[in-house]
């Protein structure tokens, strides 16, 4: 019996709107449609992640660039959303296939109650066997909120959602040692079996393939990173064959192991690369979420990348080794050296490793390594005040003690990388 996966499946705006005219690109998203029901009818559970809100927008009102003003954008996006999603239900009420549209923000996911009725939400359209398109909420969303592209949004989304396998539609069929249209001897590249390795040779330079866009290949890896984090295999392929997508999906359902079992790389991609030919697979990269590695847990992925940092808590070695450990302690005073920035108590920092100087204060000539992310019991004027403090002391010197814990264990979370 074939495996079934839930899939998330991410498009840019230059995927659905074409760059000069502005016009809806029909016939990618009919593509798309029959693609996702054509995955359903297959016995998988399929979210869309859609841009193009903004794009709709600025052709709905006959507009030739991107305004600059954030208000005007936000209209913008007000008109065009509506209207994409319109063309979503039109397409896919053709196949009698029930859609929903989910807008969100950081903000929508700051509190960890606020994730998991996003995750709920999600779960529950699936188990109805309706899809579930995702887009960031541009009418409200500000620089401070955003998850910065829609990249990084399926990301999050393919966490949320448990997924197994994410994928990037872009303007290339695949990975690419550089840039193919500029150097003819950029060589694929089809696996990458650790994103922890770096992929010597590979040039993402270029940002952005379009003006609609605001993504480009530097965006896709860190989405891939984020997303193989949490245990989803990423898939980058071209966007302009969507039903490849099928093809791609019946391939990686017959792989008796993962591709990542060749040290090395340059052998690993040629064999993928007979493999491919040999099956008559499009081109795409893959990259591999090993299941034998320990993954970011729900609530920990959610605080490294859902939450926005709002300062950082400098620890010494000790602390960092009592967090660090198999059974991980809280963080107590005694442990933070410094602060920066400004934040009230529950918000996100990030935790950075310093060193002390004789005199217990920071030594400022040494670098810092950011190690994680931790939501305080307290402020940062309050932790000025007990850093560097035994816990027994914080009440004396505060005139209240609310935790004797910096940061409780539940509320630290590190890289798995």
């Amino acid at each position: 019996m074939s495996k079934t996966y839930t899939i998330v499946i991410k498009l840019g705006s230059s995927s659905l709107v074409d760059e000069k005219t502005k016009e809806p690109k029909l016939s990618i998203m009919s593509m798309v449609v029959e693609t996702v029901v054509r995955l359903r009818r297959m016995g998988h559970r399929v979210v869309v992640v859609s841009s193009g809100g903004i794009a709709v927008g600025l052709k709905t009102l006959n507009l030739e660039k991107r305004p600059k003003r954030l208000a005007q954008v936000q209209a913008i996006a007000a008109v065009g959303q509506g209207r994409l999603i319109g063309r979503w239900d039109s397409l896919f009420s053709q196949f009698s296939q029930r859609i929903a549209q989910i807008l969100i923000t950081r903000n929508d996911i700051v509190d960890w109650t606020q994730y998991k009725n996003a995750q709920n939400t999600i779960e529950e359209l699936l188990q109805m066997g309706v899809v579930p398109i995702v887009n960031e909420n541009d009418t409200l969303s500000v620089s401070e909120i955003k998850f910065g592209d829609n990249d990084t949004l399926s990301a999050i989304t393919a966490a949320l959602c448990g997924a197994d396998y994410l994928f990037l539609l872009t303007d290339v069929d695949c990975l690419y040692t550089d840039n193919p249209r500029t150097n003819p001897d950029a060589k694929p590249i089809l696996v990458v079996p650790d994103m922890s390795q770096s992929m010597p040779g590979v040039n993402t330079n270029g940002g952005s393939g379009s003006d609609v866009g605001t993504g480009g290949m530097t965006t896709k890896l860190i989405a891939a990173e984020l997303a193989t984090n949490a245990g989803v295999n990423t898939i980058i392929m071209k966007s302009s064959e969507p039903s490849n997508i099928s093809k791609v999906v019946s391939y990686v359902q017959n792989l008796d192991t993962p591709s990542n079992s060749c040290d090395d790389l340059a052998q690993l991609q040629q064999e993928e690369l007979r493999r491919l030919e040999q099956l008559s697979v499009p081109l795409h990269t893959r990259f591999i979420a090993d299941k034998n590695q320990m993954h970011l847990k729900n609530r920990e992925f959610w605080m490294l990348h859902g939450l926005m940092s709002k300062g950082s808590v400098i620890i010494d070695q000790g602390a960092f080794n009592a967090l660090t450990r198999k059974e991980k302690a809280g963080l107590l005073p005694a442990g933070v050296i410094d602060v920066e920035g400004h934040f009230h108590e529950h918000e996100c920092v990030d935790l950075k490793l310093g060193h002390r100087l004789e005199s217990g204060e920071l030594d400022t000539k040494k670098p810092l390594t950011t190690i994680g992310r931790a939501r305080c019991n307290y402020t940062s004027l309050e932790l000025l005040k007990i850093k560097g403090m035994q816990s027994d002391k914080i009440e004396s010197i505060l005139g209240y003690a609310d935790s004797e814990y910096v940061a409780h264990r539940e509320n630290l979370a590190f890289p798995t990388r």
